[in-house]
Protein backbone atom coordinates (compact mmCIF):
# COMPACT_ATOMS: atom_id res chain seq x y z
CA UNK A 1 0.00 0.00 0.00
CA UNK A 2 2.83 2.40 0.86
CA UNK A 3 4.54 1.60 -2.42
CA UNK A 4 1.32 2.33 -4.32
CA UNK A 5 0.83 5.66 -2.55
CA UNK A 6 4.44 6.57 -3.24
CA UNK A 7 4.02 5.79 -6.92
CA UNK A 8 0.86 7.91 -7.15
CA UNK A 9 2.61 10.80 -5.42
CA UNK A 10 5.50 10.66 -7.88
CA UNK A 11 3.10 10.49 -10.82
CA UNK A 12 1.21 13.55 -9.57
CA UNK A 13 4.44 15.48 -9.05
CA UNK A 14 5.54 14.59 -12.56
CA UNK A 15 2.31 15.89 -14.09
CA UNK A 16 2.50 19.13 -12.07
CA UNK A 17 6.06 19.68 -13.27
CA UNK A 18 4.97 19.29 -16.90
CA UNK A 19 2.11 21.72 -16.41
CA UNK A 20 4.57 24.46 -15.47
CA UNK A 21 5.87 24.44 -19.03
CA UNK A 22 2.48 24.52 -20.77
CA UNK A 23 1.70 27.71 -22.69
CA UNK A 24 -1.58 26.40 -24.13
CA UNK A 25 -3.92 23.50 -23.44
CA UNK A 26 -7.39 22.78 -24.77
CA UNK A 27 -9.08 19.68 -23.35
CA UNK A 28 -12.50 20.50 -24.90
CA UNK A 29 -14.23 19.44 -21.69
CA UNK A 30 -17.48 21.39 -21.55
CA UNK A 31 -16.51 23.80 -24.33
CA UNK A 32 -13.84 25.08 -26.69
CA UNK A 33 -12.15 27.65 -24.44
CA UNK A 34 -8.59 26.61 -23.60
CA UNK A 35 -8.09 25.46 -20.02
CA UNK A 36 -4.58 26.98 -20.04
CA UNK A 37 -3.69 29.93 -22.26
CA UNK A 38 -1.01 32.59 -22.14
CA UNK A 39 -2.86 34.33 -24.96
CA UNK A 40 -6.46 34.34 -26.17
CA UNK A 41 -8.24 31.22 -24.88
CA UNK A 42 -11.04 31.31 -27.47
CA UNK A 43 -11.33 29.17 -30.59
CA UNK A 44 -11.92 31.00 -33.89
CA UNK A 45 -13.32 30.09 -37.28
CA UNK A 46 -13.27 31.74 -40.70
CA UNK A 47 -14.27 30.79 -44.26
CA UNK A 48 -10.63 29.87 -45.01
CA UNK A 49 -7.10 30.70 -43.90
CA UNK A 50 -6.82 33.13 -46.80
CA UNK A 51 -9.70 34.96 -45.11
CA UNK A 52 -8.41 34.58 -41.57
CA UNK A 53 -8.91 38.29 -40.96
CA UNK A 54 -12.68 37.62 -41.06
CA UNK A 55 -12.46 35.13 -38.19
CA UNK A 56 -14.99 35.25 -35.37
CA UNK A 57 -14.90 33.46 -31.99
CA UNK A 58 -16.69 30.13 -31.97
CA UNK A 59 -17.54 27.40 -34.45
CA UNK A 60 -20.56 28.94 -36.20
CA UNK A 61 -20.81 27.83 -39.82
CA UNK A 62 -18.52 24.83 -39.36
CA UNK A 63 -19.15 21.09 -39.11
CA UNK A 64 -17.08 21.02 -35.91
CA UNK A 65 -18.61 20.45 -32.49
CA UNK A 66 -17.97 19.41 -28.92
CA UNK A 67 -18.65 15.66 -28.67
CA UNK A 68 -20.00 15.03 -25.17
CA UNK A 69 -18.38 12.05 -23.48
CA UNK A 70 -16.49 11.02 -26.62
CA UNK A 71 -13.03 12.09 -25.45
CA UNK A 72 -10.29 10.18 -23.73
CA UNK A 73 -11.53 11.67 -20.46
CA UNK A 74 -14.69 13.67 -20.88
CA UNK A 75 -15.44 15.52 -24.10
CA UNK A 76 -13.60 15.89 -27.40
CA UNK A 77 -13.64 18.02 -30.54
CA UNK A 78 -15.43 16.30 -33.42
CA UNK A 79 -14.94 17.11 -37.10
CA UNK A 80 -18.08 15.63 -38.65
CA UNK A 81 -17.22 16.27 -42.31
CA UNK A 82 -14.10 17.18 -44.26
CA UNK A 83 -13.18 20.51 -42.76
CA UNK A 84 -12.45 23.14 -45.41
CA UNK A 85 -12.81 26.13 -43.07
CA UNK A 86 -10.28 27.79 -40.81
CA UNK A 87 -10.59 26.51 -37.23
CA UNK A 88 -7.84 27.76 -34.94
CA UNK A 89 -6.57 29.33 -31.76
CA UNK A 90 -4.51 32.48 -31.94
CA UNK A 91 -0.78 31.88 -31.59
CA UNK A 92 0.16 35.15 -29.88
CA UNK A 93 1.09 34.28 -26.32
CA UNK A 94 -0.01 30.67 -26.74
CA UNK A 95 2.96 29.69 -28.92
CA UNK A 96 6.40 30.28 -27.43
CA UNK A 97 7.83 31.49 -30.75
CA UNK A 98 11.42 32.70 -30.98
CA UNK A 99 12.82 33.47 -34.46
CA UNK A 100 16.36 32.89 -33.23
CA UNK A 101 15.67 29.48 -31.71
CA UNK A 102 12.07 28.26 -31.64
CA UNK A 103 11.92 25.40 -29.16
CA UNK A 104 8.92 23.52 -27.80
CA UNK A 105 6.58 20.54 -27.97
CA UNK A 106 3.16 20.06 -29.56
CA UNK A 107 1.03 17.28 -28.07
CA UNK A 108 -2.44 16.06 -29.08
CA UNK A 109 -4.65 12.99 -29.44
CA UNK A 110 -6.58 11.70 -32.48
CA UNK A 111 -9.26 9.05 -32.94
CA UNK A 112 -10.14 8.04 -36.50
CA UNK A 113 -9.75 5.41 -39.19
CA UNK A 114 -7.80 7.23 -41.92
CA UNK A 115 -8.88 4.72 -44.57
CA UNK A 116 -12.63 5.10 -44.03
CA UNK A 117 -13.09 8.47 -42.32
CA UNK A 118 -10.91 10.78 -44.40
CA UNK A 119 -12.03 12.06 -47.77
CA UNK A 120 -9.72 12.32 -50.82
CA UNK A 121 -6.76 14.66 -50.52
CA UNK A 122 -4.15 15.49 -47.92
CA UNK A 123 -5.29 15.99 -44.34
CA UNK A 124 -3.37 17.99 -41.71
CA UNK A 125 -4.74 17.41 -38.20
CA UNK A 126 -2.56 20.26 -36.96
CA UNK A 127 -0.53 23.14 -38.38
CA UNK A 128 1.31 25.81 -36.40
CA UNK A 129 2.14 28.69 -38.74
CA UNK A 130 1.26 32.22 -39.79
CA UNK A 131 1.28 31.54 -43.53
CA UNK A 132 1.18 28.04 -45.02
CA UNK A 133 2.37 24.47 -44.51
CA UNK A 134 5.59 25.15 -46.43
CA UNK A 135 6.45 28.54 -44.96
CA UNK A 136 7.65 28.81 -41.32
CA UNK A 137 5.43 25.94 -40.20
CA UNK A 138 5.18 22.80 -38.10
CA UNK A 139 2.57 20.22 -39.11
CA UNK A 140 1.56 16.60 -39.37
CA UNK A 141 -0.51 15.09 -42.17
CA UNK A 142 -2.05 12.00 -43.69
CA UNK A 143 -1.02 11.41 -47.30
CA UNK A 144 -3.62 11.30 -50.06
CA UNK A 145 -2.57 8.48 -52.41
CA UNK A 146 -0.82 5.86 -50.29
CA UNK A 147 -2.71 2.68 -49.36
CA UNK A 148 -2.79 2.68 -46.42
CA UNK A 149 -2.24 6.38 -45.86
CA UNK A 150 1.10 7.39 -44.40
CA UNK A 151 1.43 9.78 -41.46
CA UNK A 152 4.10 12.47 -41.76
CA UNK A 153 5.81 15.28 -39.87
CA UNK A 154 6.84 18.40 -41.75
CA UNK A 155 8.88 21.31 -40.38
CA UNK A 156 9.84 24.04 -42.84
CA UNK A 157 11.14 27.55 -42.34
CA UNK A 158 10.90 30.59 -44.60
CA UNK A 159 9.84 29.42 -48.07
CA UNK A 160 12.03 31.95 -49.85
CA UNK A 161 15.06 30.48 -48.08
CA UNK A 162 14.64 26.71 -48.47
CA UNK A 163 12.64 26.74 -51.74
CA UNK A 164 13.32 30.06 -53.53
CA UNK A 165 11.88 28.80 -56.83
CA UNK A 166 8.73 27.50 -55.12
CA UNK A 167 9.06 24.02 -56.64
CA UNK A 168 5.94 21.91 -56.09
CA UNK A 169 6.20 19.84 -52.91
CA UNK A 170 5.63 16.43 -54.52
CA UNK A 171 8.42 17.11 -57.02
CA UNK A 172 10.92 18.69 -54.66
CA UNK A 173 13.54 16.46 -53.00
CA UNK A 174 14.31 19.26 -50.54
CA UNK A 175 10.74 18.86 -49.32
CA UNK A 176 10.39 15.08 -49.51
CA UNK A 177 13.75 14.31 -47.89
CA UNK A 178 12.95 16.54 -44.91
CA UNK A 179 9.81 14.66 -43.89
CA UNK A 180 9.51 12.10 -41.12
CA UNK A 181 7.27 9.39 -42.59
CA UNK A 182 5.38 6.67 -40.71
CA UNK A 183 4.10 4.10 -43.21
CA UNK A 184 2.42 1.71 -40.78
CA UNK A 185 0.26 3.56 -38.28
CA UNK A 186 -1.84 2.58 -35.24
CA UNK A 187 -4.82 4.84 -35.99
CA UNK A 188 -8.22 3.18 -35.72
CA UNK A 189 -11.83 4.16 -35.07
CA UNK A 190 -12.69 3.91 -31.39
CA UNK A 191 -9.01 4.08 -30.42
CA UNK A 192 -7.05 7.09 -29.20
CA UNK A 193 -3.55 7.72 -30.59
CA UNK A 194 -1.14 10.20 -29.04
CA UNK A 195 1.11 12.40 -31.20
CA UNK A 196 3.93 14.64 -30.07
CA UNK A 197 6.18 16.90 -32.12
CA UNK A 198 9.32 17.94 -30.26
CA UNK A 199 11.29 20.73 -31.92
CA UNK A 200 14.35 22.71 -30.95
CA UNK A 201 16.49 25.61 -32.14
CA UNK A 202 14.39 26.28 -35.26
CA UNK A 203 15.67 29.43 -36.93
CA UNK A 204 19.13 29.16 -35.38
CA UNK A 205 20.66 27.31 -38.33
CA UNK A 206 20.81 24.09 -36.31
CA UNK A 207 17.15 23.19 -35.97
CA UNK A 208 15.68 19.73 -35.55
CA UNK A 209 12.31 18.10 -34.90
CA UNK A 210 11.17 14.65 -33.80
CA UNK A 211 7.89 12.79 -34.24
CA UNK A 212 6.53 10.53 -31.49
CA UNK A 213 3.43 8.35 -31.85
CA UNK A 214 2.10 6.64 -28.73
CA UNK A 215 5.31 7.54 -26.96
CA UNK A 216 7.54 5.87 -29.56
CA UNK A 217 10.07 7.88 -31.58
CA UNK A 218 9.32 7.60 -35.31
CA UNK A 219 12.18 9.69 -36.67
CA UNK A 220 13.91 13.04 -36.72
CA UNK A 221 14.21 15.88 -39.21
CA UNK A 222 17.66 17.30 -38.57
CA UNK A 223 19.89 20.05 -39.94
CA UNK A 224 17.04 22.52 -40.46
CA UNK A 225 19.04 25.59 -41.44
CA UNK A 226 16.57 28.16 -42.78
CA UNK A 227 15.13 31.03 -40.70
CA UNK A 228 11.59 31.01 -39.29
CA UNK A 229 9.75 34.30 -39.77
CA UNK A 230 6.33 35.09 -38.31
CA UNK A 231 3.82 37.89 -38.09
CA UNK A 232 2.43 36.98 -34.66
CA UNK A 233 -0.84 38.76 -35.43
CA UNK A 234 -1.45 36.10 -38.11
CA UNK A 235 0.05 33.11 -36.29
CA UNK A 236 -2.37 30.30 -35.54
CA UNK A 237 -2.68 26.85 -34.02
CA UNK A 238 -4.67 25.40 -36.89
CA UNK A 239 -6.84 22.39 -36.15
CA UNK A 240 -8.32 19.77 -38.46
CA UNK A 241 -7.32 20.96 -41.93
CA UNK A 242 -9.42 18.63 -44.17
CA UNK A 243 -9.80 16.38 -41.12
CA UNK A 244 -12.66 14.04 -40.20
CA UNK A 245 -12.64 12.42 -36.77
CA UNK A 246 -12.10 13.22 -33.11
CA UNK A 247 -9.36 15.33 -31.50
CA UNK A 248 -8.58 15.77 -27.83
CA UNK A 249 -6.22 17.50 -25.39
CA UNK A 250 -4.14 19.80 -27.59
CA UNK A 251 -1.19 21.14 -25.58
CA UNK A 252 1.85 23.26 -26.37
CA UNK A 253 4.95 23.38 -24.19
CA UNK A 254 7.66 26.03 -24.10
CA UNK A 255 10.48 23.47 -24.07
CA UNK A 256 11.46 20.19 -25.67
CA UNK A 257 10.08 17.26 -23.72
CA UNK A 258 12.28 14.21 -23.30
CA UNK A 259 11.31 10.84 -24.72
CA UNK A 260 10.38 9.68 -21.23
CA UNK A 261 8.14 12.71 -20.70
CA UNK A 262 6.39 12.15 -24.02
CA UNK A 263 5.88 8.50 -23.06
CA UNK A 264 4.31 9.56 -19.76
CA UNK A 265 1.78 11.75 -21.60
CA UNK A 266 1.03 8.87 -23.97
CA UNK A 267 0.28 6.73 -20.90
CA UNK A 268 -2.26 9.32 -19.72
CA UNK A 269 -0.16 10.85 -16.91
CA UNK A 270 -0.76 14.48 -17.79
Amino acid sequence: MRLLLGFLTLASAFAADLTKDVTFRATFDGGTDATIAQGDKRIYSAPSYKEQAKAQPGLAGTDVEIAKGAGRKGDALRFRKKNDRAVFYQAAGNVHFDPKGWTGTVSFWLSLDPETDLEPGYCDPIQVTDKAYNDSAIWTDFTKDDKPRHYRLGVFGALKSWNPNNVAADKNPDFLNRLVVMKKTPFAKGKWTHIAVVHEALGSGKGKARLYVNGQLQGEAANIKEPFEWDMNKGAIRLGVAYVGLMDDVALFQRTLSGNEVAQIAKGRF
